[in-house]
């Protein structure tokens, strides 16, 4: 997809990976729709690149002609927002669906509350689904389009203290290598990244902590921002980041019970 001609649909963009892959997009010629749930951090990623890349910015207005960069304030987990989503979406000729938006859940998994789980698995796995399914007519119609999923190592390599987590990445991953099959005959691309742990404020510092005593490494997410970009433009269907972690995938894919102990011992670093 040649990105100086999209437009893009950011979910979560005022997170740590969310700025920098908006970044990302807008230098390389993206329009933007940047949705997230608190309207001032929105409003001023949307100052920031339009002023950077000078480029017309605002909030999005029924009525008023697109913005090269717009920003609408948006819950992705209700209904209504996601109803919202779709005809903002339609209105900027979005050919390019981005989820980023996450919660992060560390822990042993007895110590997840009902409530949180729930949460968990509608912020990252069911509202991905739910505004896919809002978008696809509309991607339908543009002679290039893309889904592209920003999940996690996690998705494909289970980890004591993420197991939840990691549940939400492997249905997202499943979500989308289905639905890249299904829709392998028409215009719309379905992709999937898969980072490492990232360097921002999404984690806990117990999750932190854990991560340092299992001696696992951290990528800024300017890195992942790159990796995304790379992903779109060259049409790949997935791209995982980091090693060893990129390696541990397929081994665990073909062998999964071999990596039982050494990663089962990561198990004795976490909070009782």
């Amino acid at each position: 997809m040649k990105l100086d001609r999209a437009r893009a649909l950011l979910t979560g963009a005022a997170g740590g990976i969310g700025r920098e892959a908006a970044q990302a997009l807008a230098a390389r010629g993206a329009g933007l729709l940047l949705v997230g749930r608190r309207a001032e951090p929105l409003e001023d990623l949307a100052r920031t690149l339009g002023q950077q890349f000078s480029r017309s910015f605002g909030a999005l207005r029924a009525g008023e002609a697109p913005m090269d960069i717009a920003w609408l304030a948006a819950d992705i987990t209700c209904p209504e927002d996601q109803a919202r989503c779709a005809e903002a979406a339609e209105a900027c000729g979005v050919d390019l669906l981005i989820h980023n938006a996450g919660l992060p859940a560390f822990g042993r998994f007895e110590t997840l509350d009902a409530e949180r789980l729930q949460a968990l698995m509608a912020v990252n796995l069911i509202a991905p689904m739910q505004l896919s399914l809002a978008l696809l007519p509309g991607l339908r119609r543009k002679p290039q389009a893309a889904i592209v999923a920003i999940g996690s190592v996690l998705g494909r390599l289970g980890l004591p203290g993420h197991v939840a987590y990691g549940a939400s990445k492997a249905g997202l991953r499943g979500f989308c290598e289905g639905l890249r099959r299904e829709l392998a005959d028409t215009r719309v691309r379905v992709q999937y990244l898969g980072p490492r742990a990232v360097a921002t404020g999404f984690n806990s510092p117990e999750a932190e902590a854990h991560r340092l005593a299992s001696g696992s490494r951290a990528d800024p997410p300017a890195q992942v921002a790159r990796a995304l970009v790379a992903l779109i433009e060259r049409g790949e269907a997935e791209r995982h980041l980091g090693f060893p972690e990129r390696l541990a995938g397929p081994i665990n894919a073909c062998l999964p019970t071999l990596l039982d102990g050494p990663l089962g011992r990561q198990a004795r670093s976490l909070p009782a």
